[in-house]
């Protein structure tokens, strides 16, 4: 992806937010055979400084990926969509497209038997979490032994990014009145109406005013 120095996300905790608010990411890895991508959820390892990821594949991604011989690429995606160029205040005028990515990059740790499960449940805890009864992967010993006999299925890693490449475009090159403009046309009821896009380009203008 080309950086723009007028769009550069390098706060970490915002990377940070994006990942908790956006975990079903792309993988891509370049193998021996070319490139492979697939789509897992993620976590954030709370417990670790920076940002670091934790994760599962089902077999044999694991080897499809060649995981811990070279370096991944994560791609997490926020909130994106069309900007038409009938909402700016001038002519002629083009249309364009406000996204939040973030390309984070490392090479993954396998993880053992043990640390597997833990993260597996950790994955489920931060899921279920929202549900009014939440069915976590050890609430029950049933449960968790059925986990336990299913995780043989799987292969965890711990992803420490060593290298980001992120961007954040909302509109920031356009004056003040054509953002607010913006803003409200997302937050419309028209056909490219996207009041998650809005929310966003309202949290950078605030973060960059400060």
């Amino acid at each position: 992806m080309r950086q723009n120095p007028s769009f550069v996300l390098g706060d970490p905790d915002e990377l940070k937010r994006l990942v908790r608010e956006n975990p079903w990411v792309t993988m891509v890895s370049h193998t021996a055979d070319g490139l492979v991508a697939s789509h897992y959820p993620v976590i954030l390892d709370e417990s670790r400084d920076g940002v670091v990821l934790l994760s599962h594949v089902g077999r044999p991604d694991e080897q499809l990926h060649e995981l811990g011989r070279h370096e991944l690429l994560v791609i997490v995606q926020g909130p994106h969509g069309y900007i038409s160029p009938g909402w700016y205040d001038a002519n002629p005028a083009v249309p364009t497209w406000n996204f939040v990515v973030a390309h984070l990059y490392g090479v993954p740790q396998l993880l053992g038997d043990d640390e597997n499960l833990e993260v597996l449940a950790a994955l489920v805890d931060h899921f279920e979490e929202r549900m009014p009864q939440p069915r976590r992967m050890n609430g029950t010993i049933e449960n968790a032994d059925y986990a336990a006999r299913i995780a043989a299925g799987t292969v965890g890693f711990r992803l420490e990014v060593t290298r980001v490449v992120a961007k954040e475009k909302m509109s920031q090159n356009k004056p003040a009145e054509t953002v607010e403009r913006i803003i409200g046309e997302l937050e419309g009821s028209g056909p490219y109406a996207s009041a998650a896009l809005a929310g966003e380009m309202r949290r950078v203008r605030e973060r960059r005013a400060r």
